[in-house]
This record gives C-alpha cells, structure tokens and sequence, in this order.
C-alpha cells in the first residue's frame, strides 16, 4: 500500500494520482459496508476492514492538514509580495483580499476542498462500518433468540 502522505507532501504533482486511488478505494469500502453472506465470516473479517480503512482516512487526513499548512505559506507569501511592492500603500485587509484572488492561493483552495469532500466521504464509510458492526450484532442476538432463518442476501 502507497504511503500518499508521503508522497504528496514530498510532491505536489501527485495529487491527481492520490485522488484517483481514494476514489477507487472508496468505491469497494462501500462495498465493505453492505451486509450478505455468512455472518461469521463478515463478523470476523470486519475488524480488519475498519483498521485498514480508518488508516486511509487518517492519510486523508494528514494530506488534508499538509495541504493547508501549504496554503498558508502560500498565502504568507504572496501576502508579503504585495505588501513589499505596493510599498506599505496598500492596507493589510486590501492586500487579504488581493491575496485571495491570487491564481495560485485559489487553485490551492480548490485542492483543499477536492481533499475534504473525499474526506468527509471516508468519514462516511466509517460510520457505515460501525452501523455494519451494530447490524451484525443484532442479527446475531435474534439468531440467539431462535430467528435462525434470518438470512441477508
């Protein structure tokens, strides 16, 4: 498995990559949320599922918070940029808002904001496995309780 923090922070080019594995991540973790077949092997194979998935959206995370101490070294930056060259003409609130015009500084938003809507979709993935958990502990309890032909497909 790919260490993408790793690979980010040392280059920003690979973004494009990183966001395409989480995206194709994402698409069998949601398969790993749904319930079917035997249920002591879903049971036993889940702890394994969350640990691996959990240590993908820490990576998100981690990208996430690197992408935003970027920002803010960009942002400083430019920020200085502008008020060096306008020669203090310039008010610091006028040259924020230049600043957040700036081609580059929204480019990086826009990054930032691709990095958190993947995010928050990891973030979903682990609620479902918790509910998958919830659910299976359920279904367990009714079988105990003699619902012995309760069957998912």
């Amino acid at each position: 498995m790919i260490n993408w923090y790793n690979e980010v922070s040392r280059n920003l080019d690979k973004i494009p990559d990183c966001v395409a594995y989480f995206d194709q991540e994402l698409l069998e973790a949601k398969k790993q949320c749904k319930i079917y077949g035997n249920l002591e092997r879903a049971s036993a194979s889940l702890p394994g599922i969350v640990e691996e998935r959990f240590s993908q959206l820490q990576q998100l995370e981690a990208i996430l918070e690197y992408l935003n101490i970027e920002l803010r070294r960009l942002r400083s930056k430019t920020f200085r940029k502008y008020l060096e060259n306008y020669n203090r003409a310039l008010s610091s609130r006028d040259a924020e808002k230049y600043v957040d015009g700036e081609d580059d500084v929204v480019d990086m938003d826009k990054i930032i904001n691709d990095f958190a809507l993947i995010r928050n979709q990891w973030l979903g993935i682990t609620k479902g496995l918790d509910q998958k958990q919830w659910q299976i502990t359920n279904i367990v309890k009714l079988r105990v309780a003699g619902m012995e032909d309760a069957d998912i497909k």
